[in-house]
């Protein structure tokens, strides 16, 4: 679907030009308390108290990652943020800077470059960071890439490979929600469930609940991008592990949507589309931490599933000690 047309009334980027586009996003874009030099220079000067340095960077693409006819410049600023400070929580770390790179049409309207630039800072604001650097450029169609830095504050990574047999496997944050939400959107009846159609466009992540498993020795961890099925997967796989989520567990983050959802899964399969949304659905940005036995799950992670030693005779991730139909996640080239 091609995006709206254009505001008639608002200056469009191609006749700002560059510098004044910059004039107008600038000031929009706070950098943050560890920014040393900000936007401005050749590059930016970021403090890094620990002498390393997290780096994670992901990219927003018109029509595949994102429609201008369901999101606003905010919630595509908001939701590029978002997800790459997930990245830098998932191991155990504080976010310290984002640098972002805007590729936009020429007749963008300018207003709609303003509003990504304060969904930007607006999340940023949440996390305690803000924006050091970027670059612009023309492109087709927006897109929208962020790399994010994350300072340890001396404690080690938490990796994804790192879950070993009898860890107890937790959850902070939401899942399956950003996924009904854009069920909602596809199928014109975002009226039902506002909420959760605004946790599809911006996403709220646990940020705090990284740092706080990390300091609660959490073995692995990794956020929820793709969903929880394949990103569960991955745990299993780089921990040479198998993971068993625990049904009862499955069944209560299903039943937590239908009050907000019931109309259209019951139009769609009721409790079942349910469960589709909680272990495929994708961009809730949840965090899913291994634990050892002897460690306690900080607030607000709850208790998911456990870790078991790998056997050839089953799958790596299971569901009440079965195989389950729907898990599985997104796949930019599926």
């Amino acid at each position: 679907m091609p995006p709206p047309a254009p505001d008639a009334h608002g200056p469009r980027v191609a006749g700002l030009g560059e510098a004044g586009l910059l004039a107008r996003l600038l000031p929009l874009l706070p950098a943050g308390p560890a920014a040393l030099l900000g936007p401005g220079d050749d590059a930016a000067l970021v403090a890094a108290p620990d002498a390393r340095v997290v780096a994670t960077t992901d990219v927003l693409v018109e029509g595949r990652d994102f429609r201008r006819d369901w999101s606003g410049g905010a919630d595509v600023g908001w939701k590029a943020a978002a997800q790459n400070l997930a990245d830098v929580a998932a191991m155990g770390a504080v976010p310290t800077g984002l640098l972002v790179a805007l590729a936009v049409p020429q007749d963008l309207p300018a207003a709609w470059a303003e509003d990504l630039a304060r969904g930007l800072a607006a999340c940023c604001a949440r996390a305690g960071t803000g924006v050091v650097g970027g670059d612009l450029s023309a492109a087709s169609e927006v897109v929208v890439a962020v790399t994010a830095l994350g300072d340890l504050q001396g404690r080690p990574p938490v990796r994804r490979d790192g879950a070993r047999a009898g860890d107890v496997l937790a959850l902070a944050g939401p899942v399956g929600r950003s996924a009904a939400g854009l069920d909602l959107l596809l199928a014109g009846r975002e009226d039902l469930a506002p909420d959760l159609v605004a946790a599809h466009r911006r996403p709220t992540p646990p940020l705090e609940a990284g740092p706080a498993a990390a300091r609660a020795g959490a073995s692995a961890m990794l956020d929820v991008s793709d969903g929880l099925g394949q990103d569960l997967g991955r745990l299993a796989a780089a921990s040479g592990v198998h993971v068993d989520v625990d049904d009862a567990a499955v069944r209560q983050l299903a039943a937590d949507l239908l009050p907000a959802a019931g109309g259209l899964a019951g139009e769609r399969g009721g409790p079942g589309l349910a469960r589709r949304w909680v272990l495929a659905g994708g961009e809730d940005h949840a965090l899913v931490a291994a634990f050892p036995a002897s460690a306690s799950p900080p607030a607000p992670f709850r208790r998911l599933g456990r870790v078991v030693p790998a056997r050839t005779d089953r799958p790596a991730l299971t569901v009440g000690g079965a195989a389950d139909a729907v898990l599985g996640g997104w796949d930019h080239f599926a």
